[in-house]
């Protein structure tokens, strides 16, 4: 029993090891694919289970296609003039929002417009929950702001955080509003190697500081953050509510027309989230997500805040409990491959159970916002699955010769058996048929050897047996086959032997034995002399093993009857 958990144990661990020994380049890069698109699943199934809805506070003013031409009509000019992303704030500032925050970045007029500029300016020194928007990169460029930014934009990094990556520059935005308000954050976004935006940073590192994302300030503004676990490097992976579109959205035309007509009913932005930002995919602020393939960056953000202050944000598990999993996995795979008979029900189990996980997983996911990998542990029952089925073949085969061997071989004298004998005179008979070759028998008795058991006992009579058997077989060739014909009798198959020299080799035999001082079981020794009769198949002998066999043992009889200790 111990012996077989230590096999179970140990395969299942070799396929956690086999497993990351190969996790590397290519393979590598397979597994975190794959991983991803599992993700993906899991977020599409959730976001269409209805478990989970978005906040309705959270509302888009976007500037979605029919804005777009609008404002090119009307104003004749994109983008269009700050002065009335101002009007449009103080027409929802009298409504009373939590938060307005515009995921647009206000850079350096390239028309000279400062009453415009202005009166954005104001807004952000009238009211202290309006939001704006900044972005880093590493490309110098000479339109660039000086490398400080005001240490009022600057937040604590997360302790039990590496670094984040630093980055050498950003995007100019108004003086004005620089000098005016703190509530700016960062738009930088997270993207993985297959271009799906999945995380999203809590914070950014300029100039050696630490300066928060948009969406993380607007939260930490608007309500209580919840349940933030950053990964190592200050990010997040968000839990996705649906596809574009699930949050409402309220085209930014609709709106300047209501602020154009002073209609103060045409919205109710009481205590509302509100994000200005581009839907238009010709304004070039689109995303692939989990859920979309063309998500608006404005949504991103969104769904960014609602994660932080509902307390959805998926959470990673530890390697450690992938690996468990995994091993976990792989113990189960490996009992039923070893336990069960049948390869197919072994194998149908092993799905079975892995499909329990699977559903583990995205129940997991789904209603504890937990992301337990699946195609990793999934590895390792593969890898257990194929190491078992090798190991237990071998055992199977390790087994199998240990029982043939034990039906073959006679327990006394370690010769092969009768029954191994017939197999093979079988086998040579029908070898020589087929290609006309030749083949020999040597017949072998222990002279006397009723009349030694007599007088010495049956214990020193085996020991004569064992000690004859081993000297027989030490002085025959390797491809000779020595058997215990049956009692003392012992036989001897000579492949490609003729009869000349199958009697040359009996002769040699007997010559040995008959100088051989055997040890008997009291501790003294004896003499033993032994007959033998020689036939050969394919030369003048008989057809069949029955009658070869005959031919020896009639060759035998005349050598006893000639005297023994000799060969006929």
């Amino acid at each position: 029993m111990l012996k077989k958990f230590l096999y179970i144990l140990w395969i299942s661990i070799f396929a956690v090891l086999l497993f990351f020994s190969v996790k590397n380049g290519s393979f590598f890069s397979f597994i975190g694919s794959m991983e991803n698109r599992t993700f993906d699943i899991r977020q599409n199934l959730s976001a269409n289970s209805g478990v989970r809805h978005h906040n309705k506070d959270i509302v888009i003013v976007a500037i979605d296609d029919g804005s777009y031409e609008y404002i090119l009509d009307k104003y004749g000019e994109w983008p269009l003039r700050r002065d009335m992303y101002a009007k449009m704030v103080d027409y929802i500032e009298a409504q009373q929002p939590k938060t307005v925050a515009f995921d647009l970045m206000f850079v350096k007029s390239m028309k000279s417009d400062i009453e415009s500029d202005n009166a954005l300016i104001n807004v952000f020194k009238k009211y202290d929950n309006v939001y704006t928007s900044m972005n880093l990169d590493n490309q110098p460029e000479d339109l660039r702001i000086p490398p400080q930014l005001p240490e009022k934009l600057t937040v604590k990094p997360y302790p039990n955080v590496k670094d984040t990556i630093e980055y050498s520059n950003c995007r100019v935005i108004l003086q004005g509003i620089l000098d005016a308000t703190s509530n700016i954050g960062m738009i930088n976004v997270s993207r993985s190697d297959d271009g799906v935006l999945r995380e999203m940073p809590l914070y950014l590192k300029y100039n050696g500081k630490y300066y928060p994302q948009l969406g993380y300030r607007v939260a930490l503004a608007s309500g209580n953050v919840k349940n933030v676990q950053p990964n190592e490097d200050a990010s997040v992976i968000l839990n996705w509510y649906g596809p574009a579109g699930t949050f409402e959205n309220i085209s930014m035309y609709k709106l300047l027309k209501a602020v154009e007509n002073n209609d103060i009913k045409a919205f109710d932005f009481h205590n509302k989230i509100v994000y200005f930002g581009a839907t238009a995919a010709s304004l070039f602020d689109i995303k692939t997500v989990p859920v979309d393939k063309v998500y608006p960056g404005v949504e991103v953000q969104a769904t960014y805040v609602n994660n932080l202050l509902d307390g959805s944000l998926i959470k990673q598990c530890p390697e450690y409990v992938n690996i468990l999993a995994g091993l976990l996995l792989a113990l189960l795979t490996v009992i039923y491959v070893m336990k069960i008979q049948s390869m197919p029900t072994a194998f149908g189990l092993s799905v079975t159970i892995s499909a329990f996980y699977v559903m583990f997983a995205y129940e997991l996911m789904r209603f504890k916002y937990y992301w337990i990998k699946i195609v990793s542990p999934l590895s390792i029952v593969l890898f257990a699955f194929i190491l078992a089925v090798i190991v237990k073949y071998l055992i199977k085969s390790r087994d199998f010769d240990t029982q043939y061997k034990l039906a073959t071989t006679d327990g006394l004298t370690e010769l092969y058996n009768h029954r191994y004998f017939q197999e093979q005179m079988q086998r040579f008979v029908s070898h020589s048929d087929r290609y006309n070759t030749v083949f020999s028998l040597i017949i072998i008795d222990i002279d006397f050897f009723k009349k030694f058991n007599d007088n010495f006992g049956h214990q020193s009579g085996d020991a004569v047996l064992r000690q004859v058997a081993f000297a027989l077989k030490k002085n025959v060739r390797a491809t000779d086959i020595v058997c215990r014909y049956g009692g003392e009798e012992m036989s001897i198959i000579l492949p490609n032997t003729k009869n000349e020299e199958a009697v040359a080799i009996a002769n040699k035999l007997c010559t040995i034995i008959g100088t051989k001082k055997c040890k008997l079981a009291n501790g003294k020794e004896s003499n033993v002399t032994i007959s033998l009769g020689v036939s050969t198949y394919g030369e003048e002998d008989g057809l069949t093993p029955t009658e070869l066999i005959a031919s020896a043992d009639k060759r035998l009889y005349h050598a006893k009857e000639n005297g023994r200790n000799r060969v006929n």
